[in-house]
Order: C-alpha cells, then structure tokens, then sequence
C-alpha cells in the first residue's frame, strides 16, 4: 500500500524547516540579533518569493496556530516565573503592561496619523506594536553569555507576560471599531479591559490551584504522562476564560506561575518538556510569519515601517517607560535600559492577523507595516543588547540570565511572548 505522497512532502518539508532554523540559530546569535529574527528570515526565503517558493498565505491558519503556540509559551514562561518574582516587580510590570500599552499605542498611533493614515486604522496599527517580547532579549543575553541583574530580568520577563493580553484586547476591540465606526466607546473598552483582565486572573489562579492540587494527588503509570496532564491544564486555563469572555492569555499565564511554584512530581523533566514544546512553538510560529511574508510587498511601506520603528525605540518606548517607572523610584540606568531593550516580537504580527481576517480596508499593508516594525526594531535594539547591558552596570555575576541558578530555582531563559 502507498503512503499518500502530500503528507509526506508537507511532513519533509516541515521537517527540513525546523532543522535548517535549529541548525543555524547559532549564527543568528553570532550575529547578535534576537533568534526569532533568525527564523522569521527562514521562513521568508521559504516562502512565495523566496527560494523555497512555499505558496502560504492563509492568515486564520496562521492566528489559530499563533494563538497555540502563545497558549504553551505563555504557560511555559509562566512555569519559569518564581514567586518571589512576582512579589518583587508586580507593581511596576503592571502598570508597563497597562498604562504602557496604552501610551505606547497612542503615542504610535499619533505617529502613525502624521505619515497619513486615518484615526481609525492609525490607532489599530498602535495598539498591535504596543507589546514586547522579553524572550528576544533573553536569547541574545544567554546566547552571548551577559548575565543580567534578577530585578531587572524579573521586571521585563513579568512585563511581557501581562501586556500581550492587554495588547489583544485593544487590538480587537479597535479592529472592531474600524469596521463598524463608533460601535466601541472609551468607557464600554475600559470595562471590558478591567472584566477580561479580572475574569482571567481569578480562574487562572483557580485552574492552576486545581490543577497543582490533582497532580500532587494522582499517580499516573508512566513519567511522560504528568507534561500532558499540565499541557491540559494550560488548554484548559485558556480556554475556559476566553468563552466566559476573560483574557486566556493572562489565564494561562497566572496558571502557569500557580502551577510552577508549589511542589510538582517529576518537577524537573516535566519543565524540561515544556521548555521544548515552548521553542518548538516559537519556530513554528516564526517560521509561518515569515512565509506569510512578500518581500515585494514590503518595499511599498519601507520608509513608513522605517519611520516607526524608530519612533518606537527611541521616543515610544523609552518616553513610556519612564513615566511609568517614576513613582517606583527605579535607578535611571534601569529605566534607560528597560525602555530601550523593549524589542517586540512574534504577537504584534500575530495581532496584524485580526484586521486581515476581519477583511478591513488596508489591511495587508497594515501587517506588512507591522512586519517591518518588528524586524527592524529587533535588529537596531536586539543587536545593542550585550552592549548596553555592559555599558550600564547592569551585569549580574549569578542568579539570572545566561547564569548557573541555585538548586531548585528555576531559570530565566523561558521565552515569555
């Protein structure tokens, strides 16, 4: 009998991708740029107009698979996210992934109207690019061997954490007034901010209690079986959320800290597993951003993604920042290094996705805007990161990144969003 031949080539094909991107990750690091950058480029020269000539542009394929892949990142990020962590920046990284997200998507947006685009698709463009992606960081930090200071590394990994929700539900909510003008109000998204951040904090809280409790209860036969039953807890701590009208991705976030500071059986092969299934999602989710990619396309919005991006790392982001960190009373090379280390990542092109599916007017060149964005954004920061880590006095000889943890305190080289 013979094995039908499309899965097959697409299963080689997948195949060969992965470990063309695993194989020259190290040169990516070499290079000094974030890995995710190294990937999206792969999956470019895979794609139509690349040398691969992989004909992909399904955009919903893309955000079910995105959505996935943030599901086991988020939850992995959140397994690696100690306690003590979130005790010491909670405050700080809060107000980043809130009032920042939203100044940085107004400031964006304001940007955005000044080179021509509407009120209306300005601010959709600023609410996509308003979150970061602490994971770029830490990969260019641990590849290059720079040790960051914990506080610091706790503040941006935590930060990343909470702000893609806040990040989702902006983009929706203003996708959503873009296609139907005036159908969200200030005052109805404010609540329905504060409910979908309420909502997916408590029963995140709650499926990761529940499930800490159950796995500490049951003996299962085999060791391999407790990473699927916390994959079905990070399935369940997002998806019950979300169809109660909650942000899944804080849910699965908080789950994941729920779950990863009480006691686990088989603690440390079952986060080694999550850590593997958090890169493969990470490539996979790279890998189909770049192949949605046209390079052709992208000339067209040069100078305009250009333009924002450099908005966004030297004006944005610091701005943002330091207003938000002045009443903590943060040292200034800290918040000078927070606010230019703010490299986004796989969400903002995953978000780009929305207006796209919604079929709103511009929207391909909207995501081709975004795209820019981000690749430009993580070579001009991502490639100083080292640097200015140095240049700061912000190195750490142990206990954080690219450092040897103590027993039992797990590592910051998750990948946060």
């Amino acid at each position: 009998m013979v094995e039908p031949l499309t899965p097959a080539l697409v299963i080689a094909a997948f195949g060969l991708l992965l470990t063309v991107a695993v194989s020259l990750s190290r040169a990516s690091v070499r290079l000094g740029v974030p890995l995710a950058l190294g990937f999206i480029v792969i999956g470019v020269l895979a794609g139509s107009e690349g040398i691969g000539r992989i004909p992909f542009e399904n955009y919903h394929v893309t955000f079910q698979i995105g959505v996935g892949a943030l599901v086991l990142i988020l939850f992995d990020g959140g397994l690696n996210t100690p306690a003590s962590a979130v005790a010491e920046v909670a405050a700080p990284a809060g107000v980043l992934a809130t009032v920042g997200v939203v100044l940085t998507a107004l400031l964006t947006a304001f940007a955005a109207h000044l080179l021509a685009f509407p009120w209306p698709t300005a601010l959709v463009l600023g609410a996509i690019v308003s979150s970061t992606d602490a994971a770029a960081v830490f990969s260019v930090l641990v590849a290059s061997g720079t040790h960051l200071k914990k506080r610091v590394a706790h503040l941006l990994e935590l930060e990343s954490g909470l702000n893609d929700p806040m990040a989702v539900i902006l983009t929706t909510a203003l996708t959503a007034n873009l296609l139907v003008p005036g159908s969200e109000t200030i005052p109805r998204m404010i609540r329905d901010v504060l409910s979908e951040l309420v909502i997916g904090a408590v029963l995140g809280w709650a499926v990761g209690r529940l499930g800490r409790w159950r796995v500490n209860k049951v003996t299962l036969p085999a060791a391999g079986l407790y990473p699927v039953f916390t994959l079905g807890v990070a399935c369940l701590a997002y998806g019950l959320p979300t169809l109660l009208h909650g942000s899944g991705f804080l849910a699965v976030y908080v789950a994941g800290i729920t779950l990863g500071n009480g006691e686990l059986p088989e603690g440390a092969s079952l986060r080694r597993v999550h850590d593997a299934m958090g890169w493969l999602s990470q490539i996979v989710m790279f890998l189909l951003l770049g192949l949605l990619v046209f390079p052709s396309r992208l000339l067209a919005v040069a100078e305009t993604g250009l333009a924002l991006a450099l908005l966004l790392a030297f004006v944005a982001r610091p701005l943002v920042v330091a207003i938000c960190l002045a009443p903590f009373r943060y040292p200034p090379r800290e918040i000078a290094y927070v606010g230019w280390v703010g490299l986004r990542g796989a969400v903002p092109i995953i978000l780009a996705t929305i207006p796209v599916m919604s079929g709103a007017p511009g929207a391909r060149s909207l995501f081709d805007v975004v795209f820019f964005v981000v690749v430009v954004g993580s070579i001009l920061p991502g490639s100083t990161v080292p640097w200015v880590t140095r240049k700061l006095g912000l190195l750490s000889s142990r206990g954080s990144l690219g450092a040897t943890p103590e027993l039992g305190e797990p590592e910051y080289e998750s990948r946060g969003s």
